[in-house]
């Protein structure tokens, strides 16, 4: 590896300034965490000039920071939120938020009509102008135009003519008005022309399309009252609307164009038909002589309400959805007359039933969540725009055709054969490849775990993909599978999974040349992959070096992309021994070059569009991560800093992170990270609060979440004299409780030895799958002093055939493949699930516990909780559950967020420290109902 001056420069002195130590330093408040800001992820103009970001605190009011990156120049726009860039930078659109004063005072019938604006600022000038009650707005490729679309639907009539039809009914008159169905009902935009500063509106809109090549607009028209619709092209340039199609009884439904400028398409159904049973046609307009063709339905296959439209980049193609049938929505008979009253059909309709058949591909809850998924599923198809000719690629077998780019095949895939295996074994597909000429349907992979995803070469002639620890390359002509990874002494397998399922591999990077190469990733390296020879050549050294290289900063596209085979790339490096990111530049004909040697972790955020403009973040616990933007992403550590969130920590005595490393009983290493008080002094103990999941020792540069919810807030526990403990956990099949504890108590042990732990106040907390763990290692020993436990799972044999209402899944699947890692079914193996279960040993605890439960938890059922707590109850230990109302697994409301963690804050203290213990923990709190406003 070659290392460049600057970068042996800055592995010798690079330090990012400590925030210093100070005695007057104020304390951190709640009240300070609830306004600390975040940054969102910025968004940067196509051209890499202008750059947007949301600063969120964690209860308040947004604004929106506008930095030019080519000047000084910069904006602060108050009560704004979620930013959009023109293609120039030149204007910024944002949403204008309403206050939370506003929403926090006003009553229901008020909130009903706080609507969210649009703040349109000019960079060059200044201006901000605001638009009121907008629901969305979008730039068009070119950022020549906004469209801003309107809150609320448009209104077909002016207010004289309403006063009309206002009287008329008061006197009974029948108006005799149709009744707009919802779907139907257009919406108003405005077209900002955005040089000219003028606009344009448009009513009863119900699909519109900007072209990519940033020249016209396409929209569809709708007032189904007055009869009237239509399809207008606006023209960009000269802002004159052109109609297209005209029609009284045909509503109109999804719209496109192409990038080219020739092709308009829609579909339009009859208007008298109810959206849900409206059948559809597909329209091709030829925008150069104003041709229409029609395409009709076949028998087999029909367009429906749900059928959008796409013109593939070249504009030789137009995708689009199809269904097998078109049907109105089935009713249940009603009781109408005496005779109906012992009508059994009629009788047994109004029946509230749902079957589960042994044999149903999904079980009901899961059924019941996925159907409107499936009420709005389409099968894509595709015309081609030369021969005039539509091939089906997909249907009922195989469902979901990915669209992309390549020319002449794609990949797709389908879970049908699978779908009952959901239930245990976890989420497996069948793939092929589509031939876009033909729609021929061949099956590459069969029963390939859906999460190891394959990458089809840009031209769509090969499939890399990996399988079992090795690296597969299928050559389409030749119909060959080759494994070409075979004889390398690595492997391509997770190194680091410990689930009892086959590992996944780490994915794939660009093509390169097109179809010659592409990059593939193990562990630490990036391999080069030729297709000629199918040799695998190692680019990079990270094995040894303990870093795992990925490829990074290449701009976003809707077209499969690759590099050239003497192109530089950027990097980031993740070194797993001292956890920190650092960036190199990979030439693909061979080197690699150290760019940055900083003790922090590194976040590659955006990349413009058109330039080499790289925006970063860089953090580390006492350092926040701010925003770095360089105009040439191969040159990183050149950028400068465009935010300054930093000075947020200045006040306060922030602490700071450190690397700990401990054997465990069974010899084998582990890391973790150990946050200590600023003021911390070498050997003095102090109490510590143990937060961990699975892996955490990557979080040593990280900075800490600054929000109130249901984790520990680490910097107001490390300003209130806690140390936090962030441990690994290594797990064995089998055996997730036993692992668990012999990490977490090694661990803790490990603190004690140092010197840093009080032996008598070490607290631990853990939610959802660490929520578990903490139920169940205080079975097993007595090193905590207190526990918190967030939705834990406390009997396996109740929850391994429970359902996560979320989704609907049933939950057999984690046992036996995921998270849970048991690896056999219940009756296979019903010890391994009470062996695991801290509710069976309940008697056993002498550690306080307090369980958090929300009750509709769509995760982990509720009952779990209750079934500790009652167990915990009936053995005479100490427990306390706090129930949250009609709250999920993560908790939502702010005010069951602030109330958690300050009852969290009080129970350590209690326990840890030995304050009094607040009144809700030792007298608890009878039942009352509130007088409702």
């Amino acid at each position: 590896m070659k290392v460049s001056k600057l970068a042996a420069a800055l592995m010798v002195t690079a330090s990012v300034a400590m925030v210093p130590v100070s005695e007057a330093a104020k304390p951190l408040t709640l009240q300070d965490i609830m306004k600390f800001e975040s940054l969102t992820k910025p968004v940067i103009s196509d051209n890499g000039l202008t750059l947007a970001v949301e600063a969120k605190p964690d209860r308040g009011d947004s604004r929106v920071i506008v930095k030019l990156l080519s000047s000084q120049k910069h904006f602060d726009i108050q009560d704004a939120a979620r930013p959009k860039v023109s293609a120039d930078g030149r204007f910024v659109a944002m949403v204008k938020t309403v206050p939370l004063l506003k929403r926090a005072t006003a009553d229901a019938k008020q909130k009903k009509k706080l609507k969210a604006g649009l703040i349109l600022l000019d960079t060059q000038t200044g201006e901000q102008k605001v638009f009121k009650k907008v629901k969305s707005f979008e730039f068009n490729e070119a950022g020549s135009h906004l469209l801003v679309r309107l809150d609320g639907f448009s209104k077909s009539k002016n207010k004289d003519e309403a006063e009309k039809d206002k009287k008329a009914e008061s006197k009974g008159e029948d108006k005799k008005q149709p009744k707009v169905d919802k779907f139907d009902k257009g919406y108003t935009v405005k077209l900002l022309a955005l040089q000219k500063g003028t606009d344009t509106e448009f009513k009863n809109v119900t699909s519109y399309q900007f072209d990519k090549a940033g020249k016209g607009l396409v929209l569809a028209i709708n007032n189904v009252k007055d009869k009237q619709h239509k399809l207008e092209r606006i023209d960009l340039a000269s802002n004159q609307a052109k109609s297209l199609f005209n029609s009284d009884t045909l509503q109109l439904g999804s719209v496109a164009t192409s990038n080219d400028g020739k092709w308009a398409a829609f579909t339009a159904g009859k208007a008298e038909d109810l959206p849900y049973g409206r059948e559809y046609q597909l329209n091709l307009v030829s925008l150069e002589d104003g041709n229409i063709t029609s395409f009709a339905s076949t028998n087999d296959w029909k367009l429906n309400r749900y059928s959008k439209l796409s013109f593939s980049k070249d504009s030789s193609r137009l995708f689009f959805g199809r269904v097998p049938e078109v049907s109105q929505q089935l009713k249940l008979a009603k009781i109408k007359t005496a005779n109906d009253l012992y009508n059994i059909n009629i009788i047994d309709d109004e029946r509230k039933l749902r079957v589960w058949n042994g044999e149903d591909p999904l079980i009901k809850p899961n059924e019941i969540k996925q159907y409107k998924n499936e009420l709005k599923r389409t099968y894509l198809a595709v015309l081609d725009l030369g021969k005039q000719a539509i091939t089906q690629l997909a249907d009922p077998k195989v469902k979901n055709v990915q669209m992309s780019e390549q020319p002449t095949r794609l990949l797709a895939k389908t879970d049908k054969p699978y779908q009952k295996m959901i239930t245990w074994a976890g989420f497996y597909s069948d793939y092929y490849l589509v031939d876009i000429g033909s729609g021929k349907q061949t099956k590459v992979l069969t029963q390939y775990p859906t999460y190891w995803q394959p990458s089809l070469s840009p031209e769509g002639n090969y499939l890399a993909y990996y399988y079992l620890g090795n690296i597969y390359l299928y050559d389409v002509a030749n119909k060959t599978k080759t494994n070409v990874s075979k004889g390398l002494k690595v492997g391509f397998a997770n190194e680091d999974h410990d689930y009892p399922s086959n590992p996944p591999g780490y994915g794939f990077g660009p093509w390169i040349d097109g179809e010659k190469a592409v990059l593939v990733y193990d562990k630490y390296d990036v391999w080069r992959l030729d297709i000629a020879n199918g040799k695998m050549t190692k680019l990079t050294n990270g094995r040894k070096q303990g870093v795992q290289f990925r490829v990074t900063g290449l701009p976003k596209s809707d077209v499969p992309t690759w590099l050239k085979s003497d192109e530089k790339v950027l990097l980031k490096g993740y070194n797993d021994r001292t956890k920190s990111d650092d960036f190199y530049r990979l030439n693909l004909a061979g080197g690699t070059e150290q760019l940055s040697a900083e003790p922090v972790k590194l976040k590659v955020l955006a990349r413009s569009k058109d330039a080499k403009t790289l925006v970063y973040s860089k953090e580390r616990y006492d350092l926040f991560p701010d925003l770095f933007a360089a105009k040439d992403y191969l040159n990183p550590q050149q950028a400068e800093q465009q935010t300054d969130l930093n000075k947020q920590i200045e006040p306060f005595n922030w602490g700071s992170s450190e690397l700990v490393q401990w054997t465990n009983s069974d010899g084998k290493p582990l890391d973790g990270v150990l946050i200590k008080p600023a003021n911390y002094q070498d050997g003095k103990r102090v109490p510590v609060l143990v937060y961990y999941y699975r892996f955490m020792s990557d979080r040593l540069h990280s900075f800490p979440d600054m929000k109130i919810n249901h984790r520990p807030n680490f910097a107001w526990f490390v300003d209130n004299g806690y140390a936090v403990f962030l441990p690994d956990i290594r797990f064995e099949v089998g055996y997730p409780g036993p692992s668990s504890v012999k990490a977490l108590t090694s661990g803790v042990q490990h603190l004690i030895d140092i010197g840093v732990a009080d032996p008598k106040a070490i607290g631990i907390q853990g939610h959802s799958w660490a929520g578990y763990q903490t139920a169940y290692a205080v079975t097993q020993t007595n090193i905590f002093a207190a526990a918190v436990s967030g939705a834990p799972v406390s009997n396996m044999t109740s929850a391994y055939s429970g359902i996560r209402h979320a989704s609907g899944l049933a939950r057999q699947f984690q046992y036996e493949t995921g998270q849970s890692r048991i690896g056999k079914p219940l009756y296979a193996d019903p010890l391994k699930y009470i062996e695991n279960s801290p509710v069976f040993y309940a008697d056993r605890i002498h550690t306080p516990m307090m369980i958090m439960f929300g009750d509709k938890d769509g995760a982990v059922p509720w009952e779990q909780g209750v079934e500790m707590y009652l167990a915990m109850r009936r053995a005479g230990k100490d427990v306390v559950m706090l129930q949250y109302q009609n709250e999920p697994h993560h908790l939502k409301q702010y005010p069951n967020k602030l109330d958690y963690s300050i009852k969290m804050m009080q129970y350590f203290d209690h326990y840890l420290k030995g304050k009094p213990a607040p009144k809700w923990l030792s007298q608890g709190e009878p039942y009352y109902e509130y007088k409702k406003n």
